[in-house]
């Protein structure tokens, strides 16, 4: 086993490391590489390692998996994630509820997590009431040291994604949309952010913004709540808010994602889970079970003629 952390954060995958090394696995059998990205295409194509499993960007991932046909691939290359609040959901609870959830994991880590919040669509029976709920749950968030525990939301990984993520707001803006909240960057924080009337072909809405940036959609009816979650390149994971089993069940047909978290938003994950994509999000599924039918294959063995 190989692991190459992202350069900009080696840590956690260094701490890996040390844990390994208390463990009784055979020496050699892993690695640590915390080397440039330019160091890997040798690596990648090395016939020794028959399997590559990529966390990233779009573009790399592709070309990984285009770059070593003869090896099995499993990629995972984001998502904007999208809650969909339908009309059933409309109690005071239920607001709430989905108001502080989606606030609280649209910016968790920044906003910097394959399967935060980016994108609200909301039914218009419940939008009016649902609004200023978020936006209050969402200004009520602690920005701050992450190291502290009174913070809710960190600085990005560096103020050049910052200042991206004040771009990609910017251009938004230009083209008509109007921040609720936020929308203002110190360094290499930027503040919890909700957007309103963002167009479909601008950055915060159809790509990745790995951000706390927000966008909030009015819909109407459940048909174009599930075909606006669908209008995106993306297919990682839906929240569904409903109280309605049979909505649920449609949900599941029509979404093109790899899992629908119904009651909660898209960031739910457990190991035991098929976790992956489709579309843009990739190819294979993560999770204990899951990884290990990607990292080993199926072998028959057939006994005739022995006396058992």
């Amino acid at each position: 086993i190989v692991l190459k952390p992202a350069p900009a954060t080696p840590l956690s995958a260094l701490l890996l490391g040390e844990l390994l090394a208390e463990t009784e696995l055979p020496a050699g059998s892993w690695s640590v590489l915390p080397v440039p990205n330019e160091a890997m295409p040798p690596l990648v194509q090395d016939p020794r390692l028959p399997i590559i499993s990529f966390t990233g960007s779009v573009p790399v991932g592709w070309s990984i998996r285009d770059s070593v046909p003869r090896k099995r691939v499993t990629l995972e290359l984001g998502g904007n994630g999208a809650a969909i609040v339908l009309a059933d959901y409309a109690s005071d609870a239920d607001l709430d509820w989905a108001a502080q959830r989606i606030a609280t994991f649209s910016n968790y880590q920044g906003g910097q997590s394959c399967i935060s919040v980016q994108r609200v669509i909301a039914d218009t029976a419940v939008y009016d009431r649902l609004l200023p709920r978020l936006i209050s749950a969402v200004e009520s968030l602690v920005t701050g040291d992450p190291a502290d525990d009174a913070t809710d939301v960190g600085p990005l990984v560096s103020e050049d994604a910052a200042r991206r993520v004040e771009s990609w707001v910017d251009e938004a803006t230009a083209a008509g949309a109007k921040v609720l909240t936020g929308g203002t960057r110190q360094g290499a924080s930027y503040q919890p952010t909700v957007l309103e009337g963002v167009s479909r072909e601008a950055k915060v809405a159809c790509e990745e913004v790995f951000g706390p940036v927000l966008s909030v959609t009015r819909v109407d009816g459940e048909e174009a709540a599930f075909a606006a979650a669908n209008d995106s390149v993306f297919g990682l994971q839906a929240g569904l808010f409903t109280h309605d089993l049979q909505a649920a069940f449609r949900a599941h047909r029509a979404l093109e994602v790899g899992g629908v978290i119904v009651g909660d938003v898209p960031s739910y994950r457990a190991d035991q889970m098929p976790y992956g994509g489709v579309k843009d999000s990739g190819v294979g599924r993560e999770g204990v079970r899951f990884a290990m039918e990607d990292y080993t294959y199926e072998r028959v063995m057939v006994l005739t003629g022995l006396q058992l």
